[in-house]
């Protein structure tokens, strides 16, 4: 049966098929998810109301952005402002794609991490040893009428769902970096100015049911690449960070949104900012879904920490000013072995 499945392009394509995961998809007994371990996330990953981001409170939840950003580099946020009904749209046409024929979904499929729209499987299937217990579909965004006419025409709707998504969150994206901006003492427009164009990738991640979810990932701990990453999920846990050294389960709450500090925001920020680790679990119930926008500098930007932030006598610059590409370049040249690829580029201390 191992064999016929692992035959297979897809994780949910032989899924339902097998009672045990296949090797390649067992981690070393070091690396696994240990979840009993794992604690409840609670109160403790902050939930942001937007509502007041443009009224008379907006110092406040400036701050709160402040606090947030330093302190766990992950918060939840309601009131964002794109409608509940534009969500649902997009969590509907998403796990339909996904429930389709074998046929339909690989018609997209793809190994090449540079394709700009394609169906893959694990993280980086090239260059993955150990393989991950996701399906996912990832597009660019940015902008839109650039890449619409590569996204896929089933389901029907999957297009103009997709569009209408792409944008509201986008123009959520620039209202928080204004904000962030601000909460580092730096003019609102500062984080945008430096992204050159711009760039917008979403994926939509498939985790299926897995026989022995305590021995395999959907992806295993990392960092993300981007400025912020902002993160829609469906009802299903899944999502952990990793906080005060151990792993803490951030449950689903109904027309949140999750964002994380990426590794571009801790360079912008001069550290004051960290991206933060974080993975998914899978299960043997329940199938998963979540759809995360990852926005980045366009790739002819340039990167480095905002001279507003460093000074001679207390504040060096941590990192180098480096060409957003060689960075994009070395985060796809590799799997997610290592969980961040930003000491290369630390600041010469000679």
């Amino acid at each position: 049966m191992a064999t016929s499945a692992t035959s297979k392009l897809l994780v949910s394509d032989f899924d339902s098929s097998v009672s045990h995961i296949p090797s390649n998809y067992v981690r070393p007994i070091l690396d696994r998810p240990n979840l009993s371990e794992v604690e409840s996330s609670g109160d403790s990953i902050p939930l942001i109301d937007l509502w007041e981001l443009h009224g008379p409170n907006r110092i406040d939840i400036v701050q709160q952005l402040a606090i947030a950003c330093s302190t766990y580099g992950f918060f939840q946020i309601k009131n964002h402002g794109v409608p509940d009904t534009t969500i649902d749209k997009i969590l509907t046409v998403s796990r339909e794609f996904f429930h389709q024929p074998e046929s339909e979904r690989v018609k997209h499929y793809s190994a090449d991490p540079t394709k700009t729209t394609r169906v893959s499987t694990s993280f980086n299937i090239g260059a993955d040893k150990i393989l991950n217990w996701r399906d996912f579909l990832r597009l660019h965004c940015f902008p839109i009428e650039d890449f619409i006419e590569e996204w896929p025409t089933s389901p029907s709707s999957f297009r103009e769902a997709t569009a209408e998504y792409a944008t509201g969150v986008r123009a959520l994206v620039l209202r928080l970096l204004e904000a962030i901006s601000e909460s580092l003492g730096l003019e609102s427009d500062h984080i945008s100015n430096i992204l050159g164009k711009h760039a917008q990738h979403m994926a939509f991640n498939y985790y299926p049911p897995c026989p022995e979810p305590e021995l395999t990932y959907g992806l295993p701990g990392h960092k993300d690449p981007t400025v912020i990453t902002v993160l829609l999920q469906d009802q299903v846990s899944g999502l952990q960070v990793f906080k005060d050294d151990k792993w803490v389960a951030v449950n689903p709450i109904p027309n949140t949104f999750i964002v994380n500090v990426g590794d571009q925001m801790q360079v912008i920020s001069n550290d004051k900012y960290k991206s933060v680790l974080h993975r998914a679990v899978v299960n043997t119930e329940n199938e998963r879904l979540s759809i995360p926008t990852f926005y980045f500098p366009s790739t002819d930007a340039v990167i480095g920490p905002a001279h507003e932030l460093i000074n001679e006598q207390d504040s060096l610059a941590v990192y180098r000013t480096f060409p957003f590409v060689e960075y994009w370049d070395k985060f796809w040249n590799r799997s997610l072995a290592t969980a961040s690829c930003l000491d290369a580029f630390k600041a010469s201390t000679t």
